[in-house]
Formats: structure tokens, C-alpha cells, sequence
């Protein structure tokens, strides 16, 4: 249960860094909360920068996200990318 944890909370930290350099912000990731819309009042993320991220947090998590992870799936918050996120990296690195 801990690993799990601590791949939630890499996980999290990751993606608010990244949605937070996409969106051109200056903010503390801890100040970004989980609900933060992607395309909001605080964030500015478009379908094209996600693709950019998902790239740099294969880069960034060590890990190879499946070609159909995103498929069918809706993005709104920061919540909704690593709860798909985490069970990916998990799995990768043998927690699931």
C-alpha cells in the first residue's frame, strides 16, 4: 500500500509540474489541486499539448504508456490523467 502511495504521489507531482509549465504558470504544484479543470480558469491545456505531455511523462515517470491507455477516455482534471496514469506505472513497475 505504500508503494502505491508513493507511485500516486510521483505521479500526481509529475503531471501538476507539467500542466503547470503547458499552461506558462508560476505556481507551486502543491497550490494546484487535484480538481483543477485542465482547461480552465487557472490551467490552459489544449488536445495538443496533452499529446506533448503524455510524451514528456514517459520520459519523466520512466515508464511506456500503452498505445490504447487514452482511448475513449475524457480528460477534465488534473485527477482524471493520473488516475489513468497510476495503474499504468504501477503495473510497469511491478506494484499492481
Amino acid at each position: 500500500m505504500a508503494t502505491d502511495t508513493r507511485i500516486h504521489d510521483e505521479v500526481n507531482l509529475a503531471v501538476k509540474k507539467m500542466m503547470i509549465t503547458e499552461s506558462r504558470l508560476s505556481l507551486d504544484p502543491a497550490e494546484l489541486g487535484d480538481a483543477e479543470q485542465l482547461n480552465g480558469p487557472v490551467l490552459r491545456v489544449t488536445s495538443v499539448g496533452l499529446l506533448g505531455m503524455f510524451i514528456r511523462l514517459e520520459d519523466e515517470l520512466a515508464l511506456t504508456l500503452p498505445d490504447g491507455l487514452f482511448a475513449g477516455k475524457n480528460f477534465g482534471t488534473v485527477a482524471d490523467l493520473v488516475d489513468v496514469l497510476v495503474p499504468a506505472c504501477a503495473q510497469q513497475r511491478g506494484a499492481a
